[in-house]
């Protein structure tokens, strides 16, 4: 594990491997662990970097409002400090939403682009409404219930008998600070929009879903792979939200042949 000051927010991050960069952006409320399985498969043949975003991990945790833009910024400040100019950008679900802003900001830093279990839209008013009301619920009861809860909606059916997997997942949420879940959801529920990016999408586009995604549901990758030029869409047997550990072989198999394509 590594450590970098940005801005002066402290930063951990993994970094793994040589070659061409491949930057691991996890989604909400997780952290770098979440890539754990990817790391291991993919750093023998390329530089893998997985950051904590703030508030999470053993990133710094800090207060406010963490846009999509802020978390896109932070992930530039960290490769503009490990000398890196071009990534393929791996967004996993909140992370796929940071990568939509990452690319409108800095398109000339993304080599191609993974989206994985995410969505282009933003949020409706009614989900906006439940991304405060789950904050609020975080702040006055804290996070072991709404990780459960979460934990079950995530999962596809199956790998909710797994209890390793579903213990895992658990732990992962319940130790993210609660200054990380409430700028999550809030920053979550200002993001804009995303259909009108995907036209403008020129790199090499991977999406990966689960087939049981009941989160971010394949007819959302459907979409993007329909408005983005030349996009490549691999559905994930077996695999709910959470397909990069439920099913990390066929994902990371999908991975794999995207890159050396």
């Amino acid at each position: 594990m590594a450590r970098a000051t940005i801005k002066r927010t402290k930063f951990s991050y993994s970094d793994r491997g040589h070659g061409d960069a491949v930057l691991f952006v996890h989604g909400f409320p997780l952290n770098k662990s979440m890539w754990k399985s990817q790391l291991a498969s993919l750093s023998p043949y390329y530089q893998c970097i997985a950051p904590d975003l703030r508030g999470h991990g053993s990133s710094q945790d800090v207060s406010g409002t963490y846009t999509v833009d802020i978390l896109a910024d932070d992930l530039k400040g960290l490769l503009d400090r490990l000398g890196i100019h071009r990534v393929t950008l791996v967004g996993f679900s909140m992370g796929g939403y940071v990568a939509f802003a990452f690319y409108r900001k800095y398109p000339r830093s993304v080599r191609s682009l993974v989206l994985a279990d995410t969505r282009p839209q933003a949020d409706s008013p009614e989900a906006k409404q439940g991304r405060e009301t789950a904050a609020q619920t975080v702040l006055t009861e804290g996070t072991t219930g709404i990780a459960t809860t979460l934990t079950g909606r995530m999962l596809a059916p199956a790998s909710q008998q797994r209890p390793a997997l579903v213990q895992s997942v658990k732990t992962i949420m319940t130790s993210t600070p609660v200054n990380g879940w409430v700028g999550d959801l809030r920053g979550l529920a200002a993001r804009p929009d995303s259909m009108d990016t995907l036209a403008k999408i020129t790199c090499p586009t991977l999406i990966l879903v689960g087939d049981q995604d009941a989160v971010t549901p394949p007819a959302d990758s459907q979409l993007m792979a329909e408005r983005i030029k030349d996009a490549k869409l691999v559905t994930i047997s077996g695999a709910g939200h959470l397909s990069p550990m439920e099913q990390p072989r066929a994902f990371n198999r999908a991975l794999r042949q995207f890159l050396q394509g």
